[in-house]
């Protein structure tokens, strides 16, 4: 496994597995704990462990939290997606910058996504189940969410958005966010 930086978002890392093929399928390692910490991130740190499941087109996001944000390590086990992630860090050399992935069953990659950025992801493939692993428990209080279709975010989503959440739906521009 090799971790690889993302220039556009400081602190973020894809976690590149190596994996065993043969006739059965593969085998492959999706988490390891010297890897991480040579990425300057502490494997100690993460605290919750969940999973989504979400149908083509689907829009989940953009999400983020609120006080010193949330970290995460995010995974697509089954199917595929296109992952987007937003810095909103004021403080980061990489403000405002974006990145956006495929991340599928058929890598395994992973991808550490610093506090104090925003997240989303859309299901490319018929059922898509992504994987993650926070740095701290869930709090609802703290949920913020930015439109998926901020027109100064210009995120070009891969398919037709299918259905998003009434949160999602109802969420405020990137400008109206940055300034809470």
């Amino acid at each position: 496994m090799k971790a690889i930086p993302v220039p556009a978002i400081a602190g973020a890392y894809l976690f590149e597995p190596t994996p065993h093929l043969d006739e059965r399928g593969f085998f492959c390692r999706t988490f390891d704990a010297d890897v991480v910490r040579s990425a300057g991130i502490d494997p100690d740190g993460f605290v919750q462990d969940s999973v989504s499941r979400t149908r083509k087109g689907v829009v989940r996001g953009l999400h983020l939290r609120a006080g010193r944000g949330e970290a995460k390590l995010v995974r697509c086990s089954s199917g595929a997606v296109f992952d987007v992630v937003v810095d909103v860090r004021p403080d980061s050399p990489t403000f405002l910058g974006k990145a956006n992935f495929e991340l599928s069953g058929e890598t395994q990659v992973s991808l550490y996504i610093p506090a104090g950025c925003a997240h989303g992801f859309q299901a490319l493939t018929e059922i898509a189940d992504v994987s993650y692993r926070i740095d701290r428990a869930h709090d609802p209080a703290e949920d913020l969410a930015i439109a998926h279709d901020d027109a100064e975010l210009a995120i070009r989503w891969p398919l037709p958005v299918s259905l998003i959440s009434e949160r999602d739906r109802q969420a405020p521009p990137l400008a109206q966010v940055l300034k809470r």
